[in-house]
C-alpha cells in the first residue's frame, strides 16, 4: 500500500488547528492509502505547540516538528520534506484556505496523468484584499518574465509531490529556498489542478506586506540575473549620456552656443542623476552579495527543538 504524507506548516494557528485537523483526518480516513500528517510548528508563540502535542498524543499518525524559533514558511516546508519517508506528500496550509476535501481529486489526477507533481492553481483567492490579489498577480508575472525558468501562474505551495521530487529536493543545499520555484526548476512531469481558494477559517494572515516583499525578493534573486543586467544597462546608458554631454559642451565652447557658468543648475542635476544610478547599481549588487554571504555561512536552514510522534 502506498503511503501519503500531509506536510502542514503552522505559525500561531491556535484558532484553526482543531478544526483543520478534524476536517483533514476525516478526509484521510476515506483514502486507500497509509496516511500520516506532519505538522511543523514554526516557532509559534501562542498555544499551537500545546494543541499539536495534544493531537499527536491521541493520533499515532500525527507527527510534529517543533522549531527552536520562527524560521519562516519555506524552512518549515523544507523540514517537512526532509522528514518525510512517504511515497507521496501533499503540502498545504493549516488555515483551510487549501481545502482538504480536494485531496482525493488531486490523488486521482496524479494517478491518471502519472505525474510527479500536481500543482494547484487558484482560480480565485477567496476574500483576500484587493492589494493582496493584485500584488500576487503582478509578482507571478514579474518573476516569470525575469526568470530563466517558467513558473505556473497563480500557484502557491499547495501541491502533491512524489518520492522522486522529494529525493531530488533533499539533495539541494541552498538555504534561501523558493520551493514552488525549485519544484518547477526540477522538471519531470507536472500537471495543474484548478481550484477555488477559500477564505481563512480563523486567525490572521502570516504574510503581511513586509514578509511578502522579502519572499518576492528572495524568489527574484535566486532565480534571475536580470536585475544585474538591468543595472549594467543603466550604467551603459549613463556612459552614453555622459559622452553626449561632453561632446555637446566641447562643441558649444568652440562654436559659442553653450555658455556655462559656475553653479549652473544642470551640473547639480547631472551629478544627482549619475549618482542615483551608481547607488542603484551598487544596491542591486549588494543584494546578490548578501545572498552569497548567507549561503557561504552555511548555517542550517532551521533548528529543530524536538519531534513528537516520530
Amino acid at each position: 500500500m502506498s503511503k501519503l504524507s500531509l506536510i502542514i506548516p503552522c505559525y500561531n494557528e491556535e484558532d484553526v488547528l482543531v478544526k483543520s485537523y478534524d476536517t483533514t483526518s476525516a478526509v484521510l480516513k476515506k483514502l486507500s492509502y497509509e496516511t500520516e500528517i506532519i505538522y511543523i510548528n514554526d516557532g509559534s508563540i501562542d498555544r499551537t505547540a500545546m494543541i499539536l502535542n495534544n493531537i499527536s498524543s491521541k493520533d499515532n499518525t500525527v507527527k510534529v516538528i517543533h522549531f527552536s524559533r520562527n524560521f519562516g514558511h519555506q524552512a518549515a516546508v523544507s523540514a517537512g520534506i526532509h522528514n518525510c519517508n512517504a511515497d507521496f506528500a501533499i503540502i498545504m496550509d493549516a488555515d483551510l484556505q487549501d481545502p482538504p476535501e480536494l485531496i482525493p481529486d488531486i490523488l486521482e489526477l496524479r494517478e491518471k496523468e502519472k505525474a510527479n507533481v500536481v500543482y494547484c492553481v487558484r482560480k480565485s483567492r477567496g476574500k483576500e484584499s484587493f492589494f493582496k490579489q493584485k500584488s500576487a498577480k503582478l509578482f507571478y508575472r514579474l518573476i516569470n518574465s525575469m526568470s530563466e525558468v517558467k513558473f505556473p501562474l497563480d500557484t502557491g505551495d499547495f501541491r502533491l509531490i512524489d518520492r522522486t521530487i522529494m529525493d531530488r529536493f533533499n539533495e539541494l543545499r541552498e538555504h534561501g529556498k523558493y520551493i514552488r520555484g525549485l519544484v518547477s526548476w526540477m522538471g519531470f512531469r507536472q500537471v495543474p489542478f484548478y481550484y477555488e481558494r477559500k477564505t481563512r477559517f480563523a486567525g490572521k494572515t502570516k504574510y503581511p506586506v513586509g514578509k511578502m516583499l522579502k519572499f518576492a525578493s528572495n524568489a527574484l534573486l535566486y532565480f534571475s540575473k536580470k536585475p544585474l543586467l538591468f543595472a549594467m544597462g543603466l550604467g551603459f546608458v549613463s556612459v552614453i549620456i555622459g559622452l553626449v554631454l561632453v561632446v555637446w559642451y566641447i562643441l558649444g565652447k568652440i562654436f559659442g552656443f553653450v555658455y556655462t557658468e559656475t553653479g549652473w543648475t544642470s551640473i547639480v542635476t547631472i551629478v544627482v542623476f549619475f549618482g542615483g544610478i551608481q547607488l542603484l547599481t551598487i544596491g542591486v549588487l549588494g543584494q546578490y552579495i548578501g545572498v552569497l554571504f548567507d549561503e557561504i555561512k552555511d548555517r542550517p536552514e532551521y533548528i529543530i527543538e524536538k519531534k513528537t510522534g516520530f
